[in-house]
């Protein structure tokens, strides 16, 4: 493709929406395998999945009159792991897309170069994306051709809402903190875990934060307990819904029926599948913390209090979780299997050379990984 007739530019609402919104479908379309696939349709602008972050852009690419390609990229100041440099300002990628009939044709290159672009011009001292291990076109592209270095595997767990509450203990105080509170508590304990944003005050405070909760022993002194645990939760089905197409009809029919059954058979609390055929929203756990010989059990305890609160939104179907591959407290978190994944894949780059950066001789792409991480729910 001549880049002569290829423009790459600023997302304009007001030009762009309608168009990003069929690129995007058709992208889904074009992809879309036998097995079922997981399909996103965001809500108004195509910017409600990057408009939380502190700084952000989306790039739309053209040929002549036709959108062909979109991205979008977020900046923020993150916690590293290194002990003598606290943060990095980083560069996040996610929404590459290019439209079925114009790839293979280097459009998904200059997206990305022109989005690390920006990154630059603004500071950037590393890139980072997310994809599936098993997405190659993704690996091939950031891997192969533009430099990335895979870097950490998180784990994905997903637990479907039922239609019955789950029963917690008693003896297990759960109680909502205050902004404030939580701030506290989260910098006190994960300020230092890889990417801890340093605006989690903004992200405490942001409209789509449903609060943090704090769970401990009835019997434990209250003010100094052994054991203590505490989660947010994040509602993205406030920016964008998901669907499961292209699933065997049986699935379908075999999802149906489980609902049917536990509903008739509700005294003995059967879990269904929930209906994720139609559009649904779902709820993200993050800064999943625990301290004590007990912890494993309040947050799992914690865990059934989000799912009890989910069951209370109509169209929250899932509660989703992202955590260290190596971290323990994954063992405590309900989830089925069948939806999760075991090793999501982060892949980073850095956008200035060591020698530029005289603070410090740490590498943190290759640094040790650690057992856990720090998820931001605006990057999902």
């Amino acid at each position: 493709m001549s880049s002569k007739l290829l423009t790459i530019r600023s997302y304009d609402k007001e030009r762009d929406r309608s168009r990003v919104e069929e690129l995007e479908r058709n992208c889904e379309v074009g992809s879309r395998k036998k097995s079922s696939v997981l399909l996103t349709d965001t809500l108004g602008d195509p910017l409600c999945r990057i408009v939380n972050s502190p700084m952000y852009e989306m790039l739309v690419a053209e040929h002549g009159d036709e959108l062909v390609g979109i991205i979008r990229g977020s900046i923020k100041f993150v916690s590293i792991g290194n002990p003598t440099k606290d943060q990095a300002r980083v560069g996040y990628i996610l929404g590459l897309r290019v439209s079925p009939l114009h790839r293979r044709r280097g459009i998904g290159s200059l997206l990305v170069c022109k989005i690390e672009e920006w990154f630059m011009a603004n500071h950037v001292e590393y890139a980072y994306m997310a994809t599936d291990m098993k997405n190659e076109a993704s690996i091939k592209l950031f891997i192969g051709k533009l430099g990335y270095s895979k870097f950490r595997s998180p784990t994905i767990l997903v637990n479907p809402v039922g239609q019955h509450a789950v029963h917690i203990s008693p003896s297990t105080k759960i109680t909502k903190l205050n902004i404030a509170q939580a701030e506290h508590l989260l910098r006190k304990f994960m300020s230092s875990i890889e990417f801890f944003p340093k605006d989690i005050d903004q992200l405490l405070a942001n409209r789509l934060s449903l609060g943090t909760w704090i769970a401990v022993h009835a019997r434990d002194d209250q003010s100094n307990p052994k054991s203590w645990a505490m989660v947010s939760v994040w509602n993205c089905g406030d920016i964008f819904k998901l669907r499961v197409e292209g699933a065997p009809r049986a699935c379908v029919l075999l999802a149906r029926t489980s609902r049917l059954i536990s509903k008739l058979l509700s005294c003995i609390n059967i879990r269904a599948m929930p209906d994720i055929f139609n559009l649904f929203g779902f709820y993200f756990m993050y800064g999943i913390h625990g301290e004590g010989p007990e912890a494993l059990s309040l947050v799992r305890s914690l865990c059934h209090y989000v799912h009890n609160l989910a069951i209370r939104c109509q169209d929250c179907k899932l509660v989703v979780t992202e955590i260290g591959g190596c971290d323990t407290l994954k063992h405590a978190i309900p989830h089925w299997n069948l939806l999760s994944c075991s090793e999501d894949l982060w892949c980073i780059k850095a956008m200035t050379s060591k020698k530029a950066d005289n603070s410090s001789s740490f590498d943190w792409i290759m640094a040790q990984p650690p057992p856990n991480i720090f998820v931001d729910p605006r990057d999902v």
